[in-house]
């Protein structure tokens, strides 16, 4: 009887090295389709990217380094998202929510995330407490820096990460969704330097979280969006070409290194 053929350890840990290789290419061009829808759902939710703003597909695969079909994927993501529209024979855009569809967002935020804030009262940890105080005291920071982009990425981030502590891991990325349409409501309807809200209203909410006070917390909520709903002016808005170069120079600098 013939022994049986010894393997290498190589082999036991890549049985099929092409298969390997083509895998690992293949997670390398995924992840960097996603710093790229990353770089781009920045730009809009940080409104460096306005609202009706033109993307042109080749723009952004030149500088990106990507092909158009690439880029293609990344912005039809971004239209599933609608933080983006897609319209045949005009290409993408940076979407416009208008005044209903705002409406709408902010009556969906206040059903959804202050039904969370009274579950999220029942069950957050000292140390998740600790973690979302942090994230608004980096909103206060970027605000008394007048740093409006990062500021803007703290509000948004604040809410998803509440919304995630709550234990509802299907209505988690719906309330991410919602925040960063409202970011573009913010960017059309809002006014300059303005997040809409009071800068210690993120504080007041945690403190009732940890005093476990749920209808305390779901009234907050529900005040807070209220606050920011009401800040906002219905204005005209004209469509704009960006300087994609300019928008994304980070992402290139970034790339280079």
């Amino acid at each position: 009887m013939k022994e049986p053929r010894s393997l290498s350890a190589a082999t036991l840990a890549d049985p099929d090295p092409a298969a390997s290789g083509q895998q690992k290419a293949e997670t390398r061009g995924t992840s960097h389709h996603e710093r790229i829808y990353r770089a781009i759902s920045d730009a809009v939710i940080e409104h460096r990217l306005k609202p009706g703003a033109r993307l042109r597909e080749d723009a952004l695969a030149e500088v990106f380094g990507i092909s158009r079909t690439g880029i293609r994927k990344v912005l039809q993501r971004l239209a599933l998202e609608q933080l983006i529209t897609l319209t045949p024979g005009k290409g993408a855009a940076v979407a416009r929510p208008t005044a209903e569809e705002a409406r709408e967002i902010f009556d969906a935020r206040r059903m959804i995330e202050c039904a969370l804030m009274a579950r999220l009262a029942t069950r957050i940890t000292a140390a998740e407490i600790e973690e979302v105080r942090a994230v608004a005291q980096r909103e206060q920071q970027a605000l008394r820096g007048h740093e409006q982009s990062a500021a803007i990425r703290a509000s948004a981030a604040f809410h998803a990460r509440l919304a995630e502590l709550a234990g509802n891991q299907t209505l988690a990325p719906f309330v991410a969704q919602l925040c960063s349409r409202s970011s573009l409501i913010l960017a059309v309807y809002g006014h300059s330097g303005d997040l809409g809200c009071d800068c210690n209203d993120h504080n007041h909410l945690v403190d009732l979280l940890e005093a476990r006070d749920s209808d305390g917390a779901a009234a907050f909520m529900h005040r807070h969006l209220d606050a920011i709903e009401g800040s906002l002016s219905i204005e005209d808005a004209v469509d704009e070409t960006p300087d994609l170069r300019d928008v994304f120079a980070v992402y290139q600098q970034e790339s280079a290194s």
